[in-house]
């Protein structure tokens, strides 16, 4: 977290994630530059044809590895440190491709009578046709849609945008994705003989959608495990309480998502030195609204796993000097279950947590 906006704020993990970045995209064009022509029987090509191949090819799987980090979070909370610094991904994607565009119109259009930035607008301007559309245009608008996103990755962008802007700005990312397939459907697989492109252009695909619909199915279970049914009320108590959880089924320091009667979901935290509190507050964090409930308890906050702000569970407060502020919500208990008043609480309320009888 920041109380000030500073154009790079590095540290180890940062440093960490970057470096392994860097040799991977690295490691990944070295080897296709040196062996890819003999695995994937390229037929022979020129020095810039083989490297506008090794960015383009590096910048699709990159773009594959972004999309698929966030449903394998979902699926297994051990993916958690891909998450953490995914836009320096996202930055370094939009690098690469470009990498791949400069290549291409220096190769393509190095002899063109025109401008060869304006001959890959001209070249083709066949767009009634599906087969013969120039598939160029899908990948400029694909690269327009990375630079957006990579220039408004810095949080200065989040706090002058609005969370739900920015975020649907960076949502844009499957409209890239799905532009790029078509690039290559239209482009280069046209030029392959073979079944190899054809097969890991699929194969990718495949890949992301069964993802995040594994990812789906799961969260739909856990919805349904953890229903935002009314309990039983007391006499005189008019509040809508509904069931969020069995205290025998809750971890130590870790969260349990409650779907709420509108939508939304609470995060239900057993915390405390022995685990002998239970609170709860919204599972939207305020930075990027990413999921409180797949966080964990470091230090005495509710921590989020996305990029570590940290938050109070009994108030919502991030702790000094940081000043964002997230809901509540009370809670009650009765025997081994634990209610909760979908009703949220203003961003900052102190609300009692469930104190345990004994430490679990």
């Amino acid at each position: 977290m920041a109380v000030a906006y500073r154009p790079v704020q590095w540290n180890r993990n940062k440093l960490v994630y970057d470096a392994v970045l860097l040799v991977g995209i690295t490691a990944y064009l070295f080897l296709f530059l040196r062996f890819a022509p003999g695995w994937l029987d390229i037929r022979p090509i020129g020095g810039p044809e083989l490297r506008m191949r090794a960015f383009g090819s590096c910048a699709y799987i990159m773009l594959h590895l972004i999309l698929i980090i966030g449903p394998l979070v979902r699926l297994d909370r051990r993916f958690l440190p891909m998450v953490y610094n995914r836009r320096h991904f996202g930055v370094a994607l939009f690098f690469v491709a470009l990498t791949h565009a400069w290549y291409v119109t220096g190769w393509y259009q190095a002899f063109s009578p025109v401008d060869k930035y304006a001959a890959v607008l001209v070249g083709n301007t066949n767009v009634a046709s599906f087969i013969g559309f120039p598939f160029e245009y899908l990948g400029i608008a694909a690269l327009l849609i990375l630079f957006v996103m990579a220039a408004t990755s810095h949080d200065f962008w989040l706090n002058f945008l609005g969370a739900p802007v920015w975020k649907a700005i960076h949502m844009a990312v499957y409209v890239a994705y799905g532009l790029l397939v078509m690039h290559v459907v239209l482009g280069p697989l046209h030029s392959e003989a073979g079944l190899v492109y054809p097969l890991m252009v699929g194969a990718g695909l495949a890949l992301v959608v069964g993802l995040h619909l594994a990812a789906a199915v799961k969260e739909r279970r856990g919805d349904r495990a953890n229903p935002s049914g009314a309990a039983n009320p007391r006499e005189g108590d008019d509040t809508p309480w509904i069931l969020a959880a069995r205290i025998s089924e809750m971890e130590v320091d870790r969260g349990v998502a409650v779907l709420l009667p509108d939508g939304e979901r609470a995060a239900v935290f057993c915390h405390g030195e022995r685990g002998e509190k239970i609170s709860a507050l919204s599972n939207a964090c305020k930075h990027q609204n990413g999921p409180l409930s797949e966080g964990r308890v470091i230090d005495g906050c509710v921590t989020c796993p996305w990029h570590g702000y940290q938050y109070r569970p009994e108030d919502g407060c991030s702790p000094p000097p940081f000043t964002e502020k997230v809901p509540t919500y009370r809670l009650r208990r009765e025997g081994d279950l634990v209610l909760l008043d979908p009703r949220a609480l203003s961003p900052g309320t102190w609300t009692d947590p469930i104190v345990l009888e004994a430490a679990k």
